[in-house]
């Protein structure tokens, strides 16, 4: 339930993300789950495969050729999803729980650690594969919303603690998956293209000095280096996160946002579309693989094998032993009131990749038969981690005591 306070106007923008973040989870579950149905049925197959590749132009990068459906999913509305992670990501360090050096020790350890253990874990057993290497960040990359909504399944058995934990560790692991799109997903640069986003960061960071407060200026201007961006052969979502940056933000500590902010307020009008529109959208367009052929064999494939481990198996041992490890050494402390079979159900859930281990594994090929095993590979470990984190979660029940 959302709480406003008159002296605000605008309510607390983390309220916002745990509550619609959780629906918004519910909501991608099934529209993962009507793409699976949709792409498996006879009759409907080929109309959804036609659906997504038809081509709507116009030819914005050459190198892309003209605009599909799916294209502007993946290119297009997926930026709205990486500006709102960037506000996110902003607020957090500037306003929310990231604010201070305490507090951003234990998510960015147990992030760290839950992104290099998978890849890890992906590279043992996929990287000797021919062509398959490019793969490794696949597995890496947490799913807020799919994980937040299979906490709220759980209802008041789940302590906010755990769930605030579990939440700023995939928002730093969203930054990771960011800076590995950014660096290790791009083929060629174009020069040109390149000044024309440097221009349009310039042109953002001068509204930014002199505290121009309107929104559209950012808007116009981030839709500018969005197409610049498409165009450098840099992955356009990036000039979400970069467009994010230089928005302006009046903090409010200890309080519920400000209502002046314009940081707050764009979070707080796009969260709605992302949460319910946009990443279902994206879960529809990329989770229907045909499951035509497959058998129990293809989860034994390198491919299949390596992501389905790296999610399940990597991500609950480098988050748990990067937990365990900080807590004992007293780097930082696992938060009060949560049992260490929580924190472990809570890294079995972290295992969810889903929306950006997909995108990241249409970066990283470009066959489309390896995206079809990226995308069983995907739903396989994000499935196993899913129903494990809640065994384990039902099995805790409510905490009994603080430390």
């Amino acid at each position: 339930m959302t709480i406003r306070l008159p002296r605000r106007g605008v309510h607390s923008a983390l309220r916002d993300f745990l509550h619609s973040e959780a629906a918004g989870g519910i909501v991608l579950i099934a529209a993962a789950v009507c793409a699976m149905i949709v792409a498996n049925l006879p009759a409907t197959a080929h109309a959804y495969e036609a659906f997504l590749h038809h081509r709507t132009g116009p030819v914005l990068a050459g190198a892309l050729g003209p605009m599909t459906v799916h294209l502007w999913i993946n290119d297009g509305l997926m930026a709205l999803f990486f500006l709102l992670v960037g506000l996110e990501i902003k607020r957090e360090f500037v306003d929310g729980r990231l604010a201070s050096a305490d507090r951003r020790r234990l998510p960015f350890i147990a992030a760290a650690a839950g992104m290099a253990v998978p890849a890890l874990v992906f590279l043992v057993v996929a990287g000797a594969e021919p062509g398959l290497q490019p793969g490794w960040a696949i597995p890496a990359a947490t799913d807020i919303a799919f994980a937040i909504g299979v906490l709220a399944l759980l209802g008041s058995r789940i302590p906010s603690a755990l769930k605030l934990l579990l939440t700023t560790v995939a928002i730093v692991d969203d930054m990771g998956a960011v800076a590995i799109i950014a660096v290790a997903y791009t083929d060629s640069i174009q020069v040109f293209s390149l000044a024309g986003a440097a221009l349009a960061l310039i042109v953002l960071y001068v509204l930014n000095r002199r505290k121009v407060m309107a929104l559209w200026p950012y808007l116009l201007v981030g839709a500018a280096l969005w197409l610049f961006v498409l165009q450098s052969g840099i992955h356009a979502t990036i000039a979400g996160v970069l467009t994010a940056m230089l928005i302006p933000i009046r903090p409010s500590p200890g309080a519920p946002d400000d209502a002046t902010s314009p940081l707050h307020r764009l979070e707080h009008r796009l969260h709605p579309w992302v949460a319910f529109a946009i990443v279902p959208l994206f879960g529809f367009a990329n989770a229907g693989v045909s499951l035509a052929g497959a058998t129990i064999a293809t989860l034994a494939e390198p491919l299949v094998l390596g992501i389905a481990l790296g999610l399940f198996l990597g991500k609950q041992l480098g988050i748990f032993a990067a937990i365990w490890g900080a807590d004992r050494l007293g780097i930082a402390r696992r938060p009060n009131g949560v049992s260490w079979a929580q924190i472990y159900g809570m890294t079995l859930v972290a295992g969810i990749g889903f929306t950006m281990s997909l995108f990241i594994g249409g970066l990283a090929f470009a066959d489309a038969a390896l995206i079809e095993r990226v995308k069983i590979g995907v739903l396989a470990g994000s499935i196993a981690s899913a129903l494990a984190g809640i065994v384990v979660l039902v099995a805790c029940g409510r905490p009994h005591a603080a430390r």
